[in-house]
Order: structure tokens, then C-alpha cells, then sequence
């Protein structure tokens, strides 16, 4: 059989599954009991949605998989030199056709990693670099509000430390949206930025850094906090929130006695809403915590990643002199760094997710 090489058999053997699986969907979904049911209807059009792309690219590939033994078939019976010309071409372009198509669907029966479908929350820290350091977090807390924007995510401020230049020190925010921490993943690490600072008489090129944590958002089934653990703080916002905000004890501080974490909401005008958000991010920051032990305990798993995963590691350069940024983990240098600060990352993203499926793929092969 074309295109199936080894260890093909069980691949195809669960698309067949895959294929009878969406048949029964369908049907479940046209039926009255389902469509009466709102939560199990939800349920199910989520997994519909969810293999609708394999079952397409299966389906193509066995209609590229009839062409070809239907043209080698007409090869053998077709004595007439212009009409062998015209199948062999055929049969050319469906076999290069099955080969995209089977490496597409290798690519769609990956591992999903468990987080990739959840929202997530970012967490910028200013590094080495003073105020300059503290300015750059700004511009890439903004460069992700583009980004977010371009794909129609909704954004939540969590906390802020700004600095009075417009520089910020720390800021935490959340982000909703389909696929979002599937994308923004990647960005987790320290980015570098080389430029001449405002302040610099001598002209004279500087670096800082800052450090950019992407947090999948989790339930409170995901991580229970006990309430011994925690001591809750009320106090009046500061910074610029708005008259409301500043006049009443409306930001809330968590201090987390076993981990040492403490963490700030004071963008709402209500304690209710600051509270909320203040354990969702701790909650993130818990979960965190327990992923990356996970991971530095898995060395191969470290091995079959983009970078190491290390929130120490330098992922990103941008170079303002010579308008260029360079991703260092799979060696991409982009000169367009106006329109990446303006939230234009997707070609970096999209190249990252390429690599990180290229590694998977290749260890998947060697398994195999």
C-alpha cells in the first residue's frame, strides 16, 4: 500500500477509528436528545472540532490514495502515447500529494500538549538594564496587547509596578482566547534588547533584560489552595487605577506560606474582583511550579523541546540598531522589528511551533 512505511499500520488503523468516531458524532449531534441538552451538546462539538481537521486531511488523502491506483490501473491498460503522458502526470502529482498529506497527519496525531486549548497569564519582570530594562517590559506588555488584539483574544491587567519614565518594573495580565497558551508558550524566557538609551549622551549601545513567564490559567479543581496556607491582605491601590480605585481598600494581596509567593490585584474597582484574580494568578504560578519541576526531572522530555524550557535561558535578541530580532532556539533572524514590537510575532510563533513538531516528529520516527 503507497505511503504506509513502517509502524504506518497502527497510524491508519487509528485514523479508521478516528473516522468511525466522527461518524458517531455527527449523528449524535443531529439528534433531538443532544441538541436539547446545551452541556453535552457543548461537549461534543468541541471534540467534533477538534477532529474535523484529521478526518478532512484523511479523507483527501485516501481520495489521493483511489487516484493513484486507479491511474496505475489505466497505465497498464491505456496504449495511447499523449493519454500515458496525461496519467503518468497524474499519478506524479497524487503520490506527492499522499506523501504532504500522511506527513500532515503525523503532524495532527502528535501528543496535544494537556494546556494548549486553556487562557493564560503573563508575567513580565524587568532584569538587568535599571530603567531601561523597565521600559522594554512595557513595550513588550504592549507588543502582546497587539498581538492579542490581532487575534481577538480579550486581555485582563492584573498588577503593575511602574516606574514614572513609563517604564514598568513587573507587570501581570491575563489572556483569554482559543489556543492561547498553545501559541504564547513559546514566548516563556528572557528576551534581550541591544539599543542606544534616550538618556545616553556617548551613543553608546546598551542591553538589558527582562524576563517573560506564560502561565496556562488553571481551575481550582486543578491546584486546591488550603485557606491555612494563605494570608489575605486588603489595602488601598496605588498607581494610576482611577479615582475609584485609589479610594477605596480594593487591591488584594496573597502571601502563600509554603512557597513564599506573594502576589498583587489592584485594577478593579471591586476587592471581590482583585481577589479573584489574585488566586487565579497564584494558581498559575502553583501550577507552574509543579510543571517545571516535572520537566527538569525529564531530561529527554527537556531534549525534545524548543530550548530548554529553562525560565533563565536567553530565548530572543532585539536589535535596535540594526532593526533585526533573533530567536535563538531555532536560529531565525527576522529584519522587521518595528512591526514585531507592534505585535506582528506570528512567523516567529508559527516557526516555533514548525521546529518543536520537526523534533517531535523526528523522535516519534526513532521510537518507531
Amino acid at each position: 500500500m503507497y505511503g504506509e512505511k513502517k509502524g504506518g499500520k497502527k497510524m491508519f488503523d487509528k485514523l479508521e477509528d478516528l473516522l468511525l468516531r466522527y461518524s458517531e458524532l455527527m449523528q449524535e449531534l443531529a439528534s433531538p436528545e443532544v441538541t436539547g441538552d446545551q452541556n453535552r451538546f457543548r461537549k461534543l462539538m468541541k471534540e467534533q472540532s477538534e477532529l474535523a481537521p484529521v478526518v478532512e486531511t484523511y479523507t483527501a488523502y485516501k481520495k489521493a490514495k483511489e487516484t493513484i491506483e486507479d491511474s496505475l490501473v489505466m497505465l497498464e491498460e491505456e496504449n495511447d502515447a499523449e493519454m500515458r503522458e496525461l496519467l503518468k502526470e497524474e499519478l506524479s502529482g497524487a503520490k506527492q500529494e499522499v506523501e504532504e498529506l500522511e506527513q500532515k497527519l503525523k503532524i495532527l496525531l502528535l501528543p496535544k500538549d494537556p494546556n494548549d486549548d486553556k487562557d493564560v497569564v503573563v508575567e513580565i519582570r524587568a532584569g538587568a538594564g535599571g530603567d531601561e530594562a523597565a521600559l522594554f517590559a512595557a513595550e513588550m506588555y504592549r507588543l502582546y496587547v497587539h498581538y492579542a488584539e490581532r487575534q481577538r483574544w480579550k486581555v485582563e491587567l492584573v498588577s503593575v509596578d511602574e516606574i514614572g519614565i513609563g517604564g514598568m518594573k513587573e507587570v501581570s495580565f491575563m489572556i483569554s482566547g482559543q489556543g492561547a497558551y498553545s501559541k504564547l508558550k513559546y514566548e516563556s524566557g528572557v528576551h534581550r534588547v541591544q539599543r542606544v538609551p534616550e538618556t545616553e549622551s556617548g551613543g553608546r549601545i546598551h542591553t538589558s533584560t527582562i524576563t517573560v513567564a506564560v502561565m496556562p490559567e488553571v481551575e481550582e479543581v486543578d491546584v486546591v489552595i488550603d485557606e491555612k496556607d494563605i494570608r489575605i491582605d486588603v489595602m488601598r491601590a496605588s498607581g494610576n487605577g482611577g479615582q475609584c480605585v485609589n479610594t477605596t481598600d480594593s487591591a488584594v494581596r496573597l502571601t502563600h506560606y509554603p512557597t513564599g509567593i506573594v502576589v498583587y490585584s489592584q485594577t478593579e474597582k471591586s476587592q471581590l474582583q482583585n481577589k479573584e484574580k489574585a488566586f487565579a494568578l497564584l494558581r498559575a504560578k502553583l501550577y507552574d511550579i509543579e510543571q517545571q519541576k516535572a520537566h527538569n526531572a525529564e531530561a529527554e522530555l527537556r531534549r525534545s523541546q524548543i530550548g530548554t524550557g529553562d525560565r533563565s535561558e536567553k530565548i530572543r535578541t532585539y536589535n535596535f540598531p540594526q532593526g533585526r530580532v533573533t530567536d535563538h532556539r531555532i536560529g531565525l533572524t527576522l529584519y522587521k522589528l518595528d512591526k514585531i514590537m507592534d505585535g506582528d510575532i506570528q512567523e516567529i510563533l508559527d516557526a516555533c511551533i514548525a521546529a518543536d513538531q520537526a523534533i517531535r516528529l523526528s523522535k516519534l520516527n526513532e521510537e518507531g
